[in-house]
């Protein structure tokens, strides 16, 4: 039967993984993998996760199963990191997922169960691994503008104009905060538009937020989510403690269904348990009790608060230095949303063979649309990128 297999599209993110290591240059520089990184090149173990696997070790005395649908403690924690008091807890159905991703995988199977017409709109550009799923589960995908190409900002208008076309039982994915690839987000009277529009048309938003804490704070980044989660009847929500934690490998991840009618909870809980049963079965434990532990004790969350205010502190800093070196460099301020933007992407609006020109003569690594990784710069290198893309005729 392997006959019949075909070769997959390449994963361009991967490919620039590969490209990377094998270039020979020490003075390279990768900007396309997105992964936060410190000012050495490391993706540190945060403090608070070190500790909390301490405690652990001491108190952990079994390694078998936790529940179907994760630990209760994890998903109550998550719930209010993410959700807060937005919406009552008996609203939420929850499941632990491997990862964000997991989530999201899960989250598209809970639509078709649910509306197995639904078609999903999606933001243009989105994480190519949005498409790459849908594609895979059938679901047909229908882009809407996002990113103005011209003033590196939301283009609302266009957004709203492409929403028009939605229709009953369509899902209308968004992000929650720190937008990949762009880092242009939406602000909250855009986002009351967009609410309004789904409502008077029938829509359910699915959120993909994997970058709180990374944008303007923890509460910030989750005014967008909790926003949507309160204004819209049903909400499914995948998020992400890969980044915020630190803790990528441990593949730690929560999908909430919010439903303000609170009698369909208990329906919505038993199918998140079911999908988790085909899936995967039990979910992995580990990262999710470093992160209830992180959650549920006040000197632990507080260090984590603190390490993750310098990492988002950090990067807007980094943001900031590019943004004043291309204009001192160019006499121009079109760079400027740089500093405006959010997270650890953005978007150059450099041409592909500008972007080519970086990698092959300078050893600068970033994906063809030119979005880069502000994480993989330092105080050192954004010089060095600057003068390479004005020396490109970026």
């Amino acid at each position: 039967m392997f006959e019949n297999l075909h070769e997959q599209p390449a994963d361009k993110i991967l490919q620039l993984m590969v490209a990377f290591r094998e270039d020979p240059r020490e003075d390279k520089i990768d900007l396309g993998v997105g992964v936060y990184r410190n000012a050495e090149g490391l993706t540190p173990v945060m403090r608070a996760i070190k500790a909390a696997e301490r405690k652990w070790w001491e108190q952990e005395t079994t390694k078998s199963y936790t529940a179907l649908a994760g630990e209760p403690a994890f998903l109550d924690a998550m719930i209010g990191l993410v959700l807060g008091d937005a919406v009552p807890r008996e609203a939420v159905a929850a499941a632990a997922a491997p990862g964000g991703t997991g989530a999201i995988r899960q989250g598209l199977e809970l639509v078709q169960m649910a509306s197995p017409g639904a078609r999903v709109f999606v933001s243009n550009p989105t994480w190519p691994n949005h498409l790459s799923i849908l594609a895979h589960l059938g679901i047909e995908t229908v882009p809407y503008r996002y990113f103005d190409a011209e003033t590196c900002a939301v283009d609302c208008a266009g957004m709203m104009e492409d929403l028009e076309g939605v229709r009953p039982g369509d899902v209308v994915l968004l992000h929650g905060c720190c937008h990949n690839p762009t880092g242009a987000n939406l602000n909250l009277t855009q986002v009351e538009a967009v609410i309004e529009l789904m409502n008077a048309r029938g829509a359910v938003p699915m959120i993909d937020i994997a970058y709180q804490g990374f944008g303007d704070g923890l509460t910030a980044d989750a005014q967008v989510t909790r926003a949507v989660a309160a204004g819209c009847p049903e909400t499914v929500i995948a998020a992400s403690c890969s980044k915020n934690f630190g803790i990528y490998r441990e593949r730690t991840g929560i999908l909430m269904a919010v439903s303000h009618d609170t009698g369909r909870r208990g329906v919505v809980q038993g199918n998140l348990a079911h999908l988790n049963r085909q899936n995967y079965s039990f979910p992995p434990d580990h990262g999710a009790r470093m992160v209830t532990l992180v959650l549920t004790d006040p000197e632990l969350r507080a260090d984590w608060e603190t390490e993750l205010d310098e990492v988002r502190e950090g990067m807007i800093a980094l943001r900031m230095q590019l943004a004043e070196e291309l204009k001192r460099l160019t006499g121009s301020d079109r760079f400027g949303f740089i500093a405006e933007h959010r997270g650890m992407f953005s978007r150059l609006g450099l041409a592909p063979e500008i972007v080519e020109t970086l990698r092959r003569d300078r050893g600068i690594y970033m994906m063809g649309d030119s979005r880069i990784n502000i994480a993989g710069l330092n105080r050192q290198t954004v010089p060095v990128l600057a003068k390479a893309i004005v020396a490109a005729g970026g």
